[in-house]
């Protein structure tokens, strides 16, 4: 008689259980893509989702029935206030993975208000100084290099909030030696989103989704409702009689938190990357957001949240097979009321 098989792997989407609130509203980035850059840069950004509008577009993908054509987009405004990194972070590879191995901090300019964040960062001389000289005689020992940066929420136009928001980003390049340099050469310094993505690109969109509190498991898995004409025990809207399954038994429909997850939108088009607001608001602003005044991008279709709420963009870690040849053809942007 065969031995009963005890254990096996997990099935289903780590995106979909459990199913529970997110721990806070900016997402920290659990993997980043291996690009090969000429010149070094940051993979990822923060902006903050403005609100929603359509533009025309002549459709540069070949193949399609509509190529050359002039189609409809429906396309997301996010935000993007430049940011200032305020550290280096050097990791080593270990047996138990990427561990860190020293950081570069600097004192954040006046104007970033870090203050509203962190209590007390003021780095001398001789603390920098001694942290730049651990990352030269531990060179050889770097495995990845990232960027603590703060965004300037106080430089967007629809937020009333001051206080920075702060990512680690990796830094992107060829070398080991340009990219240090380029972490090291960039720090206090505004960095801009053009500075990281280039109009046409691809990238992954990761943020919270809306809130929509304690729901049933109709409404939040979708289970059909029982006939309501029978005698109901414990009435209709419930999990009713599940069939037979080959093998583990599938996770049971449980009626609890919906929505406010943590999710990541794959490859999202940038249409258009600009400075001037005025040239995508729509009149009256946009709904529960107000005005554009920073820089800004325009990505192809819906994304996740709320307005206001904070979006990391990250250099797309599963890219299409196709790449566009060059930025598409914006002819027409909707500026019509949304209200």
């Amino acid at each position: 008689m065969a031995r009963r098989k005890l254990k096996a792997p997990r099935r289903g989407s780590l995106g979909v259980r459990p199913r529970k609130r997110a721990e806070e509203f900016v997402p920290r980035v659990k993997s980043w893509p291996e690009v090969s850059l000429e010149v070094p840069k940051p993979l990822g950004f923060l902006g903050y989702k403005a609100g929603m509008t359509h533009v025309l577009m002549i459709d540069d993908r070949v193949g399609r029935a509509t190529y050359g054509q002039q189609i409809f987009v429906p396309v997301t405004v996010i935000e993007t206030p430049p940011m200032i990194p305020l550290a280096a972070r050097f990791y080593e590879a270990t047996v138990g993975g990427l561990k860190t191995l020293t950081e570069v901090w600097v004192t954040p300019p006046e104007e970033l208000e870090i203050h509203r964040r962190i209590k007390t960062l003021s780095v001398s001389t001789d603390a920098f100084e001694r942290a730049l000289r651990k990352v030269e005689s531990e060179k050889q020992n770097i495995a990845r290099v990232s960027l603590i940066m703060a965004s300037q929420p106080k430089l967007a136009g629809g937020l009333s909030k001051k206080v920075p928001d702060i990512i680690e980003v990796k830094v992107g390049g060829n070398s080991l030696e340009e990219i240090i340099k380029y972490a090291l050469d960039v720090l206090g310094k505004p960095v801009r989103v053009n500075d990281v993505f280039n109009v046409g690109q691809f990238i992954d969109v990761i943020g919270v989704t809306k809130g929509k509190g304690f729901q049933g498991v109709i409404k939040r898995f979708g289970v059909k409702e029982l006939p309501r004409w029978h005698k109901h025990r414990k009435g209709s809207r419930r999990v009713g009689s599940r069939s037979p399954t080959m093998g583990a038994i599938s996770p049971v429909p449980q009626p609890g938190q919906m929505g406010f997850h943590r999710r990541t939108e794959l490859n999202k088009r940038i249409l258009i990357i600009g400075d001037d607001g005025s040239k995508i608001t729509p009149v009256s602003g946009f709904p529960h957001y107000g005005i554009v005044r920073s820089d800004y991008i325009v990505v192809a279709g819906s994304v996740q949240g709320t307005p206001k709420r904070p979006l990391v963009l990250r250099w797309a870690i599963r890219p299409p097979t196709w790449s566009p040849k060059e930025p598409p053809k914006i002819t027409y942007i909707s500026l019509e009321s949304k209200i």
